[in-house]
């Protein structure tokens, strides 16, 4: 199984590289799958790349499923 972790794109740089926040983390990452992505927007990162661009309501409801899985790990169950 593979997890994509939602991020809004901070920064465009050079060569296919954007930064990127993750919860508060930032991130360079590659663009080279999305191209067309633009600052401001938000897109789904794996293993360094952006997979796809994501609506902002997409992307919050994302990463609050995330947050809750985390509580529930935390809880042993």
């Amino acid at each position: 199984m593979c997890l994509g972790v939602p991020g809004k794109i901070l920064e465009i740089k050079e060569h296919d590289v954007a930064q990127v926040d993750v919860d508060g983390n930032q991130l360079d990452i590659s663009i080279r799958l999305t191209p067309e992505v633009q600052k401001g927007q938000f897109v789904l990162v794996h293993a360094g790349f952006a997979m796809e661009i994501i609506d902002e309501s997409r992307a919050v409801e994302t990463m609050d499923l995330l947050k809750e899985l985390q509580k529930y790990r935390e809880l042993g169950i």
